[in-house]
């Protein structure tokens, strides 16, 4: 279709009329579909680059996310004129009769690019972090996380830095109380190609105690990574794929070199959007494990979703050490 101007416009065809999806996907790069109405000029596709714990992100949030099987949990956030977030959240696992919880409390100034957040948990846990973005350099991120467990005096302390650049994003920590130990992470990317590693050295023993790669490919509509783990013992594939606006699917295999059973680990799920306020989702595994989720967005700003796991080869059997099969719902509250 052309304008009255004479130049080429596109749709996002496909899409139903006004219809806007409420939880786009994991990857906004991954969208095949431009806005509608908007003039589009051919240029070279740039590589969405992430860092190294990030590729995959869509296929694993595919398989991963919104499957509430594991209990009940809710969570509650709220913003103050100020701009103080807080955040309440408790989780009841389907394995333990205790409520596991924490509240949060986020500050953040913007126009010096720095947050301030504080957490207590129900263990007693006390977690501070200092956040501190673009502000000693442009794409510069210096963060300090802390813990303490007053109890026991065990406590953590990780100082980390994040530069992100066109075609490069780069990774470094530092544990302070743990070794100390230093692990830095790479990703280059060009023309939806992504090669990342990383590495971690003990200071005081100076050796190297881990190292990871992994290689990806990324299109407007599907993924495709390739991990290797754990000093190249473990490597994982994934792939992700756009099907349709309201459709995606992916797939996770895993083979470990150690590990006693042998064989792959498979894992394939996919997710349909009903319609700009609900999606399904469901996964299954090679141990023939089913697992179904349904998410709904009763009004903006509360969520409920439900998740229910089926072990298909265990249907019919009683177990003494538990059920078999899972179910579990959360509730989101975000004014």
């Amino acid at each position: 279709m052309r304008n009255s101007h004479g130049n080429a416009t596109y749709s996002a065809v496909g899409r139903p009329a006004g219809k806007a999806f409420f939880n786009e996907p994991s990857c906004p790069c991954l969208s095949p579909f431009p806005p509608p109405g908007r003039h589009v000029r051919r240029r070279r596709r740039r590589s969405p680059l992430t860092f190294l714990q990030d590729l995959g992100k869509s296929s694993n949030d595919l398989l991963g996310k919104d499957f509430p099987f594991q209990g009940f949990s809710l969570e509650a956030k709220t913003k103050t004129p100020s701009g103080v977030t807080f955040k309440v959240g408790g989780n009841r696992p389907a394995s333990a009769d205790q409520i596991q919880g924490d509240i949060e409390a986020k500050w953040s100034e913007l126009k010096h690019g720095l947050t301030v957040t504080n957490t207590w948990t129900t263990a007693n846990v006390l977690r501070s972090q200092v956040e501190l973005e673009n502000t000693i350099a442009k794409g510069l991120k210096v963060d300090l996380a802390t813990s303490l467990l007053p109890e026991k005096g065990t406590k953590t302390a990780l100082l980390s830095a994040t530069y992100k650049q066109s075609g490069f994003h780069s990774r470094a920590f530092l544990d302070l109380f743990k070794g100390p130990t230093f692990t830095a992470d790479t990703v280059i990317g060009r023309d939806g190609f992504l090669l990342g590693g990383e590495a971690s050295y003990n200071v005081t023993e100076g050796n190297v105690t881990k190292y990871a790669a992994a290689v990806g490919f990324n299109a407007q509509d599907y993924a495709v990574t390739l991990h290797g783990l754990n000093n190249l013992k473990t490597f994982s594939a994934s792939y992700y794929h756009r099907v349709s606006s309201d459709v995606e699917a992916g797939a996770k295999a895993i083979y470990d070199t150690k590990s006693t059973y042998g064989g792959v680990a498979l894992e394939v799920g996919a997710k349909a959007y009903l319609d700009n306020a609900a999606f399904v989702k469901a996964k299954i595994n090679n141990s023939g494990v089913i697992a179904l989720g349904y998410t709904q967005s009763l009004r903006p700003g509360v969520k409920a979703a439900f998740g229910l796991a089926l072990d298909t080869q265990k249907l019919n059997d009683v177990s003494s050490t538990g059920a078999s099969h899972k179910v579990g719902l959360s509730l989101t509250f975000d004014s």
